[in-house]
């Protein structure tokens, strides 16, 4: 995958896990809550990947 490609995965995932969450919250479901929750962090380290692999790529360019 490319750096942009995560990026936008981990944005993806990061809104709809804040969205499963909230409608958990809202219903009551903790489970939903939970899948939520964990949704949005696989977002959050989808998009430091995506920075990460931006930056060495920079870093390799500059050489």
């Amino acid at each position: 995958m490319s750096s942009t490609t995560d990026k936008i995965s981990g944005k993806t995932n990061e809104i709809a896990g804040k969205a499963k969450q909230a409608i958990g919250k809202a219903s009551g479901d903790n489970s939903l809550r939970a899948e939520g929750a964990a949704q949005e962090a696989k977002g959050k380290a989808q998009v430091a990947t995506g920075t990460v692999k931006e930056k060495l790529k920079n870093a390799v360019d500059r050489l």
